[in-house]
């Protein structure tokens, strides 16, 4: 099953998430479940992260919240809102 993981940075996190990219990084290359993809949210300009995005792969949503409770971010408390939502892929 894939599922759509949707973080909002705070929004004075900037120096944070600089400063412990290399964690979040680290953390995914060995992620207990499937990243399909991974990235930053950004401004429309493209020049600000401001949150994260993740489409995973997991049986269940347990599995999921798991994961992302134990990414470096979530430990910072570096989002401000995370969004899991099941995908369900037609196209692509």
């Amino acid at each position: 099953m894939h599922w759509i993981i949707y973080c909002t940075d705070r929004p004075d996190a900037s120096a944070l998430r600089d400063a412990n990219i290399a964690l979040h990084r680290s953390y995914l290359e060995k992620a207990p479940i499937k990243v399909v993809m991974s990235g930053p949210l950004t401004d429309d300009a493209g020049e600000k992260m401001n949150g994260s995005f993740f489409l995973v792969e997991a049986d269940t949503r347990e599995e999921v919240e798991s994961f992302n409770r134990q990414d470096p971010f979530f430990g910072l408390s570096l989002w401000v809102e995370i969004r899991i939502h099941r995908f369900y892929r037609r196209v692509g």
